[in-house]
């Protein structure tokens, strides 16, 4: 059985689910639907601190970005035990960077999957599943363990670029398969969330070395289709690379995977792989980390690093899709875009420029500095806006087309995860801990 998610004129198709048991709660990353929206009966609590409205918190071992995804009384994320390379052999390896980044270095790496309860906050399993000697580094704001894993009923899929990726089943913690023979160079560490669309596990490996869409077997892990990206792009190997992770829209009665390349936006067939149509961004776009959103007939994504732009991409225009707008002031290159009704909203990465603008006509409605900076995304809950900072507050905003902040709330710990929101609780990571917040009854 298939769900739709519908998004103010654009069907997002949801993972298949059984339909003898219940769907998860938060299947992937942004929620349902991928968008950043919890479900309509969602209420999580608009007040908090370190202890107060805290369920309980939960210190996950090793370090990783990956936000939490949420299953009946399970939650799943994923984690990377870190051995430091010794000075010498980091300098040796950095000598092989030609970015000029500030950088992770390790001599070891193993990659696990981590099973918390959902009342108890007890780690039910602690799952490894790849170890690497020496491996790539990555950036200091991203992580071994970005990619956040996916949910389907009985099974959960995690996937770390480059190093590996599995299935486990979510009842007894038995790993089904592996394969970590997809290789690619990321530069700057995993960061493509993994999408479900029937029996096809997909993901992106947009490195500096090579760049193409995959798509897996969930049964066994076997390569269904791999599709090296077409259209000319920067000669320049950093500027090849991107991060971001796609979709399923139904575009004229049929699934389209939208998916962000380096300096286009792709639609392919997720049956198959073949490329349907493409469009370019018309200007540099590269190390694209987030993730597009849909709506009013438009795709509205940000170009990534360099110059980033916000773009709205019609996606039914004929023969095929084509740019309506652009707006730069203030484009994130790692948070995701937020759309509510006709708004969308979003944050720049440093400063905390907080913009809404019209998303038919792209013009702005308000832009406010709010201070702070963000790799999370924003989370539309309850009918508020939850905006987590690296520095381990959530500000929340009521929508509209005039700025109006509510409360600001603080934990210890950088949030570099977006939190997931399920009933009344919000789950939040930090570096630190994951933590089960709930609202008091209403």
């Amino acid at each position: 059985m298939t769900s739709l998610f519908r998004i103010t004129g654009l069907w997002i198709a949801l993972a298949t689910l059984s339909a003898r048991a219940a769907a998860p709660e938060w299947p992937e990353w942004r929620g349902p639907g991928g968008q950043g929206h919890a479900a309509p009966q969602a209420r999580p609590p608009l007040h908090w601190s370190e202890t107060e409205g805290v369920i309980w918190k939960t210190a996950i071992p090793g370090r990783g970005w990956s936000s939490p995804v949420v299953g009946g009384k399970q939650l799943w994320v994923t984690t990377a035990l870190e051995t430091q390379a010794k000075p010498e052999d980091a300098r040796r390896r950095l000598s092989a960077n030609t970015a000029d980044q500030p950088l992770v270095l390790l001599e070891q790496l193993e990659l696990h999957a981590v099973c918390i309860d959902r009342d108890s906050g007890r780690i039910v399993h602690d799952i490894p599943l790849f170890s690497e000697q020496e491996p790539q580094w990555v950036h200091e704001l991203n992580s071994y363990a970005s990619p956040t894993p996916v949910l389907e009923t009985g099974r959960a899929y995690f996937h770390f670029g480059t190093f590996g990726t599995a299935c486990v089943d979510t009842r007894s913690g038995k790993v089904l398969w592996t394969r970590n023979d997809l290789r690619i160079m990321h530069e700057n560490g995993p960061g493509s969330s993994p999408i479900l669309w029937k029996n096809r596990l997909i993901f992106h490996l947009d490195g500096s070395d090579s760049q193409s869409v995959v798509a897996l077997d969930t049964a066994n892990g076997t390569i269904a289709w791999r599709t090296p990206r077409s259209g000319e792009m920067a000669s320049h190997p950093q500027l090849k690379k991107s991060y971001a992770t796609p979709a399923i829209v139904k575009l004229g009665g049929r699934d389209h995977l939208v998916s962000q390349g380096a300096d286009w936006l792709y639609g392919y067939d997720p049956a198959t792989g073949r490329e349907l149509w493409k469009v370019r961004y018309g200007q540099t776009g590269f190390s694209l980390s987030s993730r597009a959103v849909f709506g009013h007939g438009m795709a509205y994504l940000s170009t990534g690093f360099m110059k980033p732009e916000i773009q709205a991409i019609e996606l039914e225009a004929q023969p095929q899709p084509v740019q309506r707008w652009k707006y730069a002031k203030g484009a994130p290159t790692m948070p995701s875009l937020l759309l509510i009704d006709d708004g969308l909203y979003f944050v720049s990465d440093s400063g905390g420029f907080f913009t809404c603008l019209d998303a038919r006509s792209g013009a702005e409605r308000f832009r406010e500095r709010l201070g702070g900076n963000h790799n999370a995304s924003p989370l539309y809950a309850g009918g508020h806006i939850y905006l987590p900072s690296r520095e381990g507050s959530v500000m929340i905003l009521e929508p509209g087309r005039q700025f109006r902040a509510i409360a600001t709330n603080t934990v210890s710990g950088k949030i570099m995860a977006t939190p997931a929101a399920v009933g009344r609780s919000l789950f939040l990571r930090t570096d630190r801990a994951l933590y089960r917040i709930e609202s008091p009854t209403r």
